[in-house]
């Protein structure tokens, strides 16, 4: 049975008819193998759209508006792309042109700006929806600089380097120099310089997760399975712990006391107690795991089953898996949208 599909503009004809109607919170799933975004209403669990974005689609994240899905377009390590998608509209936009910038992967969007990881270029990058323009380039030095997440203050812009089995912190000064001492792009303009440190982690380290106070970062080491625990402020592994077989993803609950990572050689998921470091439960999965999302409101997971074509809805109030969302082939990446 084919996934029944929604179209907002059955109940609205213009954009302000339609963003009135659209559903407020939206689960985007990207079908990797057929290079589609999938727009899902979380409240019914059904398809309202689905929209064509480029090659080889891997990360997804949305504006602080909920309005607009960026995704990168990985292309196999070619990708020079970023695919826009109009939420409310449910249509693409034109895609942002990277130039130079090769193979893009993790994406973050803080400060009202995009920011994504250029594994092809070792570097991240800032993009700026006002301008429509690239204005921040920092080099990692490292391999398959992989992932990216932003502090809140926005001083900290942290990456997982896959490929050199590190986490890079590229840090702003917290007063600009004067202008002709170095560059980079300061907070107002002013030039500044950025510190960058590296902590070295398992190898296969891609997906990471900062806890909600900014205290730690965790970090998933795939290939020996385990998760390195970072002191922020400190630049330093403060425990490993056992993790999933093959863990590409890993999310924290809104309130902190939770951390969930998925498995890609397995069917469940793995719920760690985040103050305890030990694993609180394994959720049942009907297939193997990849991308996962947790709702703001902290009361659902949801965890794509690229095997089976679907993504598990965990209730996290009993912490069991109670549904499944099919969707088209190989969803991997997923993210979510606040309509505001």
């Amino acid at each position: 049975m084919k996934p029944k599909l929604i179209p907002f503009l059955l109940c609205a004809t213009t954009a302000v008819q339609q963003a009135l109607c659209a559903p407020a919170n939206l689960l985007l799933v990207l079908e990797k193998a057929a290079n589609n975004l999938v727009i899902i209403d979380p409240v019914s669990q059904e398809i309202v759209a689905r929209v064509p974005v480029g090659k080889d689609p891997h990360e997804v994240v949305a504006s602080d508006d909920g309005k607009t899905a960026y995704i990168s377009n990985y292309e196999h390590g070619t990708g020079t792309t970023i695919a826009r998608v109009d939420l409310v509209a449910q249509k693409a936009l034109p895609p942002i042109d990277l130039g130079p910038f090769r193979a893009p992967h993790g994406l973050a969007y803080a400060g009202g700006k995009l920011y994504f990881t250029a594994e092809g270029s070792k570097a991240v990058c800032r993009w700026d929806p006002a301008t429509e323009k690239v204005d921040w380039v920092m080099g990692t030095g490292k391999n398959r600089t992989h992932m990216v997440l932003v502090s809140k203050d926005l001083e900290t812009v942290f990456t997982s380097d896959d490929g050199s089995a590190t986490v890079s912190f590229i840090q702003q000064p917290a007063t600009p120099i004067a202008a002709g001492a170095g560059a980079g792009g300061g907070r107002g303009g002013a030039p500044s310089l950025w510190n960058i440190d590296t902590v070295a982690v398992g190898p296969r380290s891609e997906g990471f997760a900062l806890s909600p106070d900014g205290k730690e970062l965790w970090i998933a080491n795939a290939q020996e399975g385990t998760i390195s625990i970072i002191d922020v402020q400190a630049r330093k592994i403060l425990r490993n712990i056992p993790s999933t077989k093959a863990a590409n993803r890993i999310k924290f609950s809104p309130d902190g006391k939770y951390v969930f990572v998925p498995d890609m050689q397995g069917q469940e998921l793995l719920v760690i107690d985040a103050a305890a470091r030990t694993e609180y439960k394994r959720i049942a999965l009907p297939g193997n795991s990849e991308g996962v999302a947790i709702a703001p409101d902290g009361q659902h997971a949801y965890t794509t089953l690229n095997s089976m074509d679907g993504v598990a809805v965990i209730d996290l109030r009993t912490m069991k898996f109670v549904s499944e969302i099919k969707t088209g082939k190989g969803p991997d990446g997923l993210a979510w949208a606040a309509l505001k």
